[in-house]
């Protein structure tokens, strides 16, 4: 849970952040922002933009305008180093882009070594202790088509953690995988937050956003409709929108 406080600067602060894709205008004038240590959870209908917002936090989409700060760096600025920033942020998507002819050891150590600078025994070293964290100690040889999507997932996270980041991004991480391999991917995910990581998610796992969120961010429409902790949120929202999307989905 949350570690951060009221004087220290945000993780991530979004200020009147647009976007569009040619005539459609996915973001519209967006304020968030995710204090250090805290999990911020958030939900929507798809098409509601936040994808499109987690994605623009690292600048996997660029911006129609508005201002991006990570760790009090603006990453709008042409100016700034976005790869020194970049190494700074773990992003785990929905499909686990591994590299299928690689093995497990590969896959984590690849970039270690690359951007990192890593020696080879420094880089598996860090490798082999995050996968014991996710539980997947002893695959290290394993190529990803000998592992289910959970486990993929699940060194997908070994991966960006092997970076040392200070904050990991969660693009909907268990919607792509089958309903029984969900639970192992949100324990992981859990001990990371018991742990301080400072975390943003986006999510349809109402419990993880229950039980782990510091703050419950509803959006649609491309502009952010509710905010709250997340028991209030989901018991007693306060806007017709929000009320109408969980009555779909609790």
């Amino acid at each position: 849970m949350s570690i951060g406080t009221a004087n220290s600067t945000p993780a991530i602060a979004v200020r009147d952040l647009h976007k569009s894709f040619g005539k459609n205008e996915v973001l519209t004038g967006i304020d968030f922002h995710v204090d250090q240590g805290e999990v911020v959870c958030v939900i929507g209908p798809s098409g509601s933009g936040k994808s499109t917002l987690l994605r623009c936090v690292n600048r996997l989409e660029e911006p129609t305008s508005g201002t991006i700060l990570i760790e009090g760096v603006d990453i709008t600025d042409p100016e700034t180093d976005l790869a020194a920033v970049r190494t700074r942020i773990g992003i785990v998507f929905q499909q686990f882009n591994l590299f299928p002819h690689l093995t497990v050891l590969r896959n984590l150590t690849l970039a270690q070594r690359r951007v990192k600078g890593r020696s080879k025994a420094e880089a598996e070293e860090v490798a082999r202790r995050n996968l014991e964290k996710v539980g997947m100690a002893g695959r290290e040889s394993a190529y990803p088509a000998q592992l289910s999507g959970g486990q993929q997932q699940r060194i997908a996270i070994a991966r960006a953690l092997s970076m040392d980041p200070d904050m990991m991004l969660f693009d909907e991480p268990t919607s792509a995988l089958d309903p029984e391999l969900v639970g192992d991917v949100l324990e992981v995910m859990r001990t990371l937050a018991n742990e301080g990581m400072t975390m943003m998610v986006v999510t349809h796992e109402m419990g993880f956003a229950r039980e782990v969120g510091d703050r419950l961010v509803f959006m649609d429409g491309g502009v952010v409709v509710e905010q709250g902790d997340p028991v209030e949120v989901l018991s007693n929202p306060q806007e017709t929108r929000t009320r109408g999307f969980l009555s779909k989905v609790l």
